[in-house]
Order: C-alpha cells, then structure tokens, then sequence
C-alpha cells in the first residue's frame, strides 16, 4: 500500500474512494509534494502550521471537486436515461426561456412562473422583521438562496438542475423589475402604488430610471447561469455513461 511522504499515512482498501494520487489523511497529492529545503532555522511550529494551511487547502480543493464532478462507480443504465431525458427537456426549456428575451407574457404565463411565486411571497414574511425595505427585497431575494440551498443537495447532477432553476428564477425576475416604472403588470396584491415591489424599492433608491437596465442584467445573468447548468449536466452525464452498467 501507498505510504505519504509528508504525514506517512499507509492508505487501506477502505480509502479507495479516495483519489489514488491524494493522501486520504492530510490531502496532499503525492506527485506535487516536496520535503522542506533549507528550513533548519525556521521554527517547528510555524512550519507546523504551514504544513497545516497546505493541507485544510488541499481538502478544501478535494471537496469542491467531489461536490462538483463525483459519479458513482456504477449507475443503473434506466437511471442514467432518465436523467439524459431530464436533460433534454431542461435543456430545451432553458433555451425556450432565454429566447423569451424577457417578455413578461411569455414568463408570467410559464407554469414555473406560479411555482416560484410561493417562495416570492414567502420571502416578505421571512425577511420582515429586518425591516421595511428587506421585506419588499425578500420576496425576489429569496426565490434566488432558496435554490442556492437546494443546490448542496444530492448528486452534481441534481445540482445541476438547481442550477437551471436558479437561471430561470433571475429571468422570471427580469419583467417584474422593468415595470418598475410603469406599475402595469398584473400582481397578486392588485394594482396601485403600494403592491409593486421593485417600483417601491427603485423609488426608495432614486433608481426608477435604471429599472430597464437592472431588469437586462438579471435576464442576462439568469441566461448565463441557464447555460452554465446546461455544460455543468453535460458533463456530468457524460461521466456517468462510462460508469453505466449494461442492461
């Protein structure tokens, strides 16, 4: 078995889910690790110390890249089908809301548009005791770190599918913030100068006039995140067709 050079941990069969080339106890990899040169007169305790930062920062890496990328050795072939189906539609769906180019008819009308509204107006309730204006900002606020929360769950492939919600929760936004000025869209609290979030809040930043900006911004940031789930899924699946088992 494999020894480490720096912490001289001897790996066992009950590491093998552990890159080949790391050390499952101190995280270093072993190809990259040198031994101090020149350190005689360098005090023990802050060598220590380095040795200790190297390692919580190549752990950190490890993790991050376990959390994006990791498949399972072997998937069930139904499973893997299904979810390049899931892609599929998600993929297309994604391109359907991007050309939308945030058309308030065309988003306001999507079925999603209706999913998303609960977390909206639970977010005003949530963030209402931090006052006035966070509670106007918590309905959009909090259709985005709701999903950011979902996202640390299941595998990088559900992930990534979280990812493609978050992208469409920015563009589901971006109508909402365009009419700031206008306060013509139909909301479920009615019409009138108190129910327009975003005409609220711009007005409270003196910003009404960079509503049709903000609102390209969030569309655009939506859109890119969209596409970023849709290589994120790619890859992902690409991965698990070299670990799918034969039917």
């Amino acid at each position: 078995m494999t020894q480490c050079p720096k912490c001289n941990y001897v790996r066992t069969e009950a590491d093998a889910h552990i890159a080949a080339g790391v050390c499952p106890s101190c995280g270093i990899a072993y190809a990259k690790w040198k031994p101090p040169q020149g350190q005689d007169t360098v005090d023990e305790g802050s060598t220590d110390a380095q040795y200790e930062a190297d390692s919580e920062r190549d752990s950190l890496k490890q993790a991050i890249a376990f959390w994006l990328f990791e498949v399972p050795d072997r998937i069930d072939p139904a499973v893997f089908w299904g979810r390049v189906i899931a892609y599929l539609i998600f993929f297309v769906w994604g391109w359907w809301f991007i050309f939308t180019w945030g058309s308030w008819q065309d988003i306001g009308n999507s079925f999603l548009h209706s999913i998303n509204l609960p977390f909206h107006e639970f977010g005003h309730v949530l963030f209402r005791p931090f006052g006035h204006f966070m509670s106007i900002l918590g309905g959009s606020l909090f259709q985005i770190i709701v999903l950011i929360v979902f996202l640390r769950q299941g595998d990088p492939f559900e992930a990534s599918i979280m990812l493609w919600w978050t992208g469409q929760n920015f563009i589901d936004l971006s109508p909402y913030i365009a009419d700031a000025e206008y306060r013509g869209l139909p909301l479920i609290m009615g019409m009138g100068e108190s129910a327009h979030d975003w005409g609220n809040m711009l007005s409270m930043m003196g910003m009404v006039d960079k509503a049709w900006i903000l609102s390209k911004t969030s569309f655009a940031i939506g859109s890119l995140i969209i596409l970023t789930s849709f290589a994120w899924g790619a890859y992902i699946l690409f991965r698990q067709k070299q670990n799918a088992t034969p039917w």
